[in-house]
């Protein structure tokens, strides 16, 4: 049996490749046309070949479990999401504009605090965020650029428009499986590279390193540049090595560098070398055990004086996370217009602070219409989808937040967007996300889409790998 798109039906939803039982949105037509010209058992046969590249190429990732860690193969889909570019864009021009901004906020918290003093946000939101560091202030990065990596969130609604979802401005994961994606769908499916225009992301890599070098203490052709790891044991430890294997730098643990005269060192075979920047894949509170946690093994001493100083570049800056706070993401459209003067490109999703007693009131009246997310966390932990939830956990919801208002903030739950997906049986509709890549140095990089997440499971609107969601390549193709 063949693909029929006439059966192919989303719902109330709006899907990005069908609008119409049997009808391909414009961008998508060709694609449509090609799997309608397969049948079940062929694209099942595409299937089992991504999953047997997958296992031969060691794509990889960690679900932590009361059991240990389990380390299994990167769930994927083989039909590509399709974006057209003109879309893109005006998309990609957003969030350009919304990493500034941050970044504005950022060294403006650590420094001056002009947009607290012109009461554009309430000061203590800030200040009792759990991922402000007062270590910080005083400290200017250079370009003033404290989070140079940033993978946003965005989600699209019943009108086909993205929304942005959440910043991830720590330590934000997941670019390898875009990479990875792109290499498997071209082993499934080279016949449709022949056939469409699609912008490449290999170059995200260079465009990485790039940014790194720029923010380099010493001008030099060759900085040496590292990327620190918590080990093998993280869950992202797979992205760790295949990013510093792309961009040709050390893979480094803490153990592995050592402060001297407040310059940072790599111990290697030929004695110390010294290291001019570190992306570091591990949270400000494990840094240096001087400043922060000081029974961490995963850092290293004296590094945070070292980036003090000057004599050492950290991406992300210690601090950036600051503005990774859920709450502090609701004034980001009043962060574009206060420091860059311009209307916010990208819109938010509606949010509601329970901090806010008229809004918390409301929160508490519709737990079980809304989403119910906490400041600080991520991998879709510790929220509540209050349609879906118990009796029992809209209470248990009902008295977190009256005890620790600042930690909570409501959204309504939008009507994901969906798109294909092979099922057992046909192809089906399922939710999704994208998290793009922006980089921000003395130039700022957008990659051409992003990782897709997609709820494997009918119905379900969690999209995290590590909760049972999958992903898919994301094509960004000409209208034409």
């Amino acid at each position: 049996m063949r693909v029929n798109w006439k059966t192919y039906n989303s719902g109330k939803f709006f899907d990005e490749i069908i609008s119409t039982p049997g009808f391909a949105r414009k961008p998508a037509r060709r694609l449509a046309s090609y799997l309608a010209s397969l049948t079940h058992g062929e694209l099942l046969e595409k299937k089992r070949a991504a999953d047997l590249a997958i296992k031969t190429m060691g794509i990889s990732f960690t679900v932590y479990s009361d059991a240990g860690n389990i380390d299994r193969e990167w769930p994927y889909d083989i039909i590509p999401r399709i974006i057209a570019e003109k879309e893109w864009d005006q998309t990609s021009l957003g969030l350009q504009q919304r990493l500034r901004a941050l970044n504005c906020f950022i060294n403006d918290t650590y420094n001056d605090q002009k947009i607290f003093k012109d009461k554009v946000i309430p000061k203590e939101l800030v200040l009792d965020s759990t991922n402000f560091r007062k270590q910080c202030m005083g400290i200017k990065p250079r370009f003033g650029v404290w989070a140079h990596i940033c993978g946003t969130d965005l989600i699209k609604g019943d009108d086909g428009q993205f929304y942005v979802l959440e910043d991830n401005l720590r330590v934000p994961s997941g670019v390898s499986y875009m990479l990875e994606n792109r290499r498997v769908t071209k082993r499934v499916f080279p016949e449709l590279f022949e056939k469409h225009s699609i912008r490449p992301i290999t170059e995200y890599p260079a465009q990485l390193f790039d940014t790194l070098a720029a923010i380099s203490p010493r001008q030099s052709d060759y900085p040496e540049v590292v990327v620190l790891t918590p080990g093998v044991y993280n869950s992202a430890y797979f992205e760790h090595s295949f990013l510093a294997q792309r961009m040709g730098a050390e893979l480094v643990e803490g153990g592995d560098l050592v402060v001297e005269n407040d310059r940072v060192y790599m111990r290697t075979i030929d004695g110390l070398s010294q290291v001019d920047v570190i992306y570091r894949r591990i949270d400000d509170l494990f840094l240096d055990p001087k400043v922060f946690n000081k029974d961490s093994a995963l850092g290293v001493p004296g590094l945070f004086q070292s980036w003090v100083k000057g004599n050492v570049a950290l991406a992300n800056a210690p601090g950036a996370g600051v503005a990774d706070d859920k709450i502090i993401y609701t004034y980001v459209p009043a962060m574009i217009k206060y420091y860059l003067g311009e209307e916010p490109l990208l819109p938010n999703v509606p949010s509601f602070l329970c901090v806010d007693k008229v809004q918390r009131q409301h929160v508490l009246q519709n737990l079980d219409k809304l989403v119910i997310k906490p400041a600080n966390e991520s991998g879709g932990y510790g929220m509540l989808i209050g349609p879906q939830a118990s009796k029992r956990e809209l209470a248990e919801f009902a008295r977190r937040i009256k005890a620790d208002p600042r930690n909570y903030m409501a959204q309504p739950l939008i009507s994901l967007s969906t798109v294909p997906i092979l099922g057992e049986h046909s192809v089906e509709p399922r939710h999704v996300d994208l998290r793009p890549f922006i980089l921000q140095a003395d130039k700022t990089h957008v990659t051409a889409g992003g990782l897709t997440r997609v709820a494997m499971v009918k119905g379900s609107f969690v999209v995290n790998s590590s909760q049972g969601g999958g992903s898919k390549d994301t094509w960004i193709v000409g209208d034409k």
